[in-house]
């Protein structure tokens, strides 16, 4: 039996992550985060969703906590974002809280209180293999999120626990009900927990002063005009504002005179790109012939790392600076880093 530190964030697949490691007889705590205290309080923060936690806490009969890390998630994740907006880039907001928070205050707390593991809810899986733990996709491919847990490592993975990942979502809810949990049908939060009213153009608004600029096509003409660039990312293409008879997607910002460029999609393919922050976890069989995801539930693509380029094996749509991309070797996650350009 091992003592395990869950977070639970009031959503389906922590609580069902709490009830099975409890089947399995370890000594399990709930802890709920509470990273924000804004006016936008909502999403995995809300205190409806503490309730929702600490109610299944008290049927599953395991204790309840909530750490209240608000000003470092403002300081760790909020205003990264809002910096990286300001600079033209479009961040990871769930990557970083991931990072800093989950499994950096409380994997740290976990270890000062002489916790064995963390869990969480995730969709992924930590196997085994010749050379120590290593993060893998989840059992259920249409949920797997083991592209936002690209960051950790052996040390972190030795001490982490992702039950639900053996599960297909289904699997979770049938078992959620089964327990009579208040969680079984509550909907998945997709939305970013800091934005909810009037969305990310509003909360940005508030925060990055406002820059007017041009919207021009591939040529340099104008067809349009802008409050701002944070409204934008590449590869946008609702809400330009521009109409030049066929479809255009934001193919690049420039912050320096912000201007935003408008093009047709192929002007979006791109065969490689540059990263920052690489982060390896375990080294793939041929780091020539790697799987690359690009997006949270993106088509991984065939590329090779090239020092601190991707190198793709055919041309794919262009990433937008500041998201995360992540290596794959099969079903194990390698690592990952973020896209300069």
């Amino acid at each position: 039996m091992a003592r395990v530190m869950v977070m639970m964030s009031g959503g389906v697949d922590s609580s069902v992550a709490a009830a099975l490691l409890r089947e399995q007889g370890h000594d399990v705590t709930g802890v709920t985060l509470k990273l924000w205290g804004g006016e936008s309080d909502s999403g995995c923060c809300s205190v409806a969703d503490v309730e929702d936690a600490r109610r299944v806490a008290a049927q599953l009969d395991i204790p309840h906590y909530v750490f209240n890390f608000s000003d470092a998630f403002d300081a760790d994740v909020v205003e990264p974002y809002v910096g990286a907006y300001a600079a033209g880039e479009t961040p990871n907001p769930c990557v970083e809280c991931n990072r800093t928070m989950k499994f950096g205050r409380v994997l740290e707390r976990a270890r000062r209180l002489d916790y064995d593991f963390v869990a969480t809810g995730h969709h992924a899986r930590v196997v085994m293999t010749d050379d120590g733990p290593a993060l893998a996709r989840a059992v259920d491919q249409a949920k797997d999120q083991s592209y936002v847990l690209y960051m950790l490592g052996a040390d972190e993975l030795s001490r982490t626990l992702l039950p639900v990942g053996e599960l297909t979502k289904t699997d979770v809810r049938e078992h959620a009900r089964t327990l009579g949990l208040r969680t079984a049908e509550k909907r998945e939060s997709m939305d970013v927990c800091f934005i909810k009213r009037g969305g990310r153009e509003a909360f940005l608004g508030a925060r990055i002063p406002r820059r007017s600029g041009a919207i021009v096509d591939e040529a340099g003409t104008v067809v349009g005009a802008h409050d701002g660039i944070d409204a934008f990312t590449i590869g946008q293409r609702r809400g330009l504002g521009v109409a030049v008879g066929e479809r255009r997607y934001v193919t690049d910002i420039a912050v320096g005179t912000a201007t935003v460029t408008v093009g047709p999609r192929d002007a979006l393919l791109q065969d490689r790109l540059r990263l920052r922050d690489v982060r390896w976890s375990r080294s793939p069989h041929d780091a020539r012939a790697m799987l690359v995801q690009s997006r949270a539930h993106g088509t991984p693509a065939l590329a090779a790392l090239e020092g601190d380029e991707v190198v793709f094996a055919s041309p794919q749509p262009r990433v937008a600076p500041g998201q995360v991309v992540a290596f794959y070797d099969g079903e194990l996650c390698c690592g990952g880093g973020i896209v300069t350009d």
